[in-house]
């Protein structure tokens, strides 16, 4: 079996994997990103979802978030150089009642990301169409991950790596302590149906075609009634799937990426067939995957919990900052409790580095939902901004522990905060 070495490796590509990898080459360590699909963005371009959700703290309009998010919305035209609050991006753009806004075009993010990886190959290499399949530990350290790809199986022996898989996966088969919440929150498919003209009934008219829909058998599961957002001109996004399923299970996965797609085809020919302002319209594409919001989580040094989210906990080696409200999402069908996003909304929250060290492996740093977190807090803390933010802090600590000849287990989380604040990054007051 052929073997790569390099300083630090990191499994995932998504917001967390591109801000770990991109953070842990600018500080100086050799750097491989591995991915799944054919490009990296997670699940703003696997899935479609075209949120940047935990950058902005909902009540004060205050960004809490900023290092490689911020500077991302910059490269992408949306945020100015300076900007500082929601009051400083497009008005078209922002979502005032959700405290978030929106990326206008996730091609256009795959692009972005691809030529920040090209712009540091002298520290940072990438493997698309890879995936970690297994990993071998040796004297409480991950000697090497095994991915495989078109080359076959491949050994990557790195001194130090950063499970952004999501799911936890480089953990859990490194026999690190994982939870997973009971139950899970539902999967949804995103798609997007272009020539929409909404006149004043499309939108009760929508919500009202579904429930009907569900009541006749012909749509299982849905949001009730389901969320529909206007995107561009004649365009509309839709969120209104939901599978419930366990994304860490391959069968379960599977079945729900199926009726994910014909639950999503459904409410598009039924919203044609019967919804004014849908006559014309055609469904221009499902995202690659299922968005998955909840699967394992590590049990980490520090786990975050509901509690420090409504005590606003301090930590001096916070490395992140979160704001989101706790959007759960409920796995059963409901026609008649529609999702509001109405969740407890936290005062800015210290996320301790801690959280993102994992027990019983020292060379080993988990970013992103599957961080250590409480299922409370989980559903505050797994979005996008924030994951890059936990991101960004991983790939620092990582190049860190490289420069002081120590493990990412055992740095100091004041020293990784400190190393942020020169780029930056880290935490609310330092944000």
């Amino acid at each position: 079996m052929k073997t790569i070495q390099t300083d630090v490796l990191v499994c995932g590509g998504g917001c967390a994997g591109i801000a770990a990898s991109l953070s842990s080459a600018r500080n100086g360590a050799n750097t491989l990103l591995i991915e799944r699909a054919g490009f990296s963005g997670g699940i703003i371009t696997t899935v479609g979802l075209p949120y940047f959700d935990g950058l902005i703290d909902k009540p004060s309009g205050r960004f809490v978030v900023k290092g490689i998010a911020l500077e991302l919305l910059r490269r992408l035209g949306i945020a100015k150089p300076g900007a500082k609050s929601i009051d400083d991006l497009p008005p078209e753009l922002v979502t005032k009642y959700w405290g978030s806004m929106w990326i206008p075009n996730v091609e256009h993010f795959k692009v972005l990301t691809d030529e920040l990886i090209l712009r540091h190959q002298d520290k940072l290499s990438v493997l698309y169409h890879s995936v970690a399949c297994d990993v071998e530990v040796k004297e409480g350290r991950v000697a090497a991950v095994i991915i495989a790809n078109k080359d076959g199986l491949t050994r990557v022996e790195a001194r130090q790596v950063i499970d952004c898989t999501g799911d936890g996966d480089i953990a859990h088969w490194a026999g690190c302590p994982t939870i997973s919440s009971k139950p899970l929150m539902p999967l949804t498919m995103h798609f997007r149906i272009g020539n929409v003209v909404p006149v004043k009934e499309t939108k009760d008219a929508a919500k009202k075609v579904l429930i009907e829909a569900h009541q006749e058998g012909r749509l299982v599961n849905f949001y009730g009634p389901g969320l529909i957002f206007a995107f561009a001109k004649d365009e509309c996004y839709v969120h209104a799937t939901r599978v419930p399923a366990d994304a860490t299970n391959a069968a379960d996965f599977t079945r729900a990426e199926i009726q994910g797609r014909k639950d999503a085809w459904t409410i598009f020919n039924e919203w044609k067939a019967r919804v004014p302002g849908f006559e014309n319209s055609y469904y221009i594409m499902s995202g690659p995957y299922i968005g998955v919001r909840d699967t394992r989580r590590i049990v980490g040094l520090n786990v975050l919990t509901l509690e420090d989210l409504q005590k606003t906990t301090r930590h001096n080696d916070a490395v992140a900052t979160g704001c989101w409200f706790l959007d759960i999402h409920p796995p059963e069908v409901s026609v008649d409790k529609p999702f509001t996003g109405s969740g407890f909304q936290p005062k800015p929250y210290d996320i301790s580095y801690r959280t993102l060290v994992p027990q019983k492996v020292s060379n080993l740093l988990v970013a992103g939902r599957c961080h250590s977190a409480s299922s409370e807090a989980s559903a505050s803390s797994r979005v996008t901004a924030t994951a890059m933010a936990l991101g960004e802090a991983a790939g620092a600590a990582a190049a860190l522990a490289m420069k002081v000849k120590s493990e990412v287990g055992t740095l100091d989380g004041v020293k990784v905060r400190e190393t942020l604040a020169q780029q930056n990054a880290g935490p609310f007051s330092e944000a």
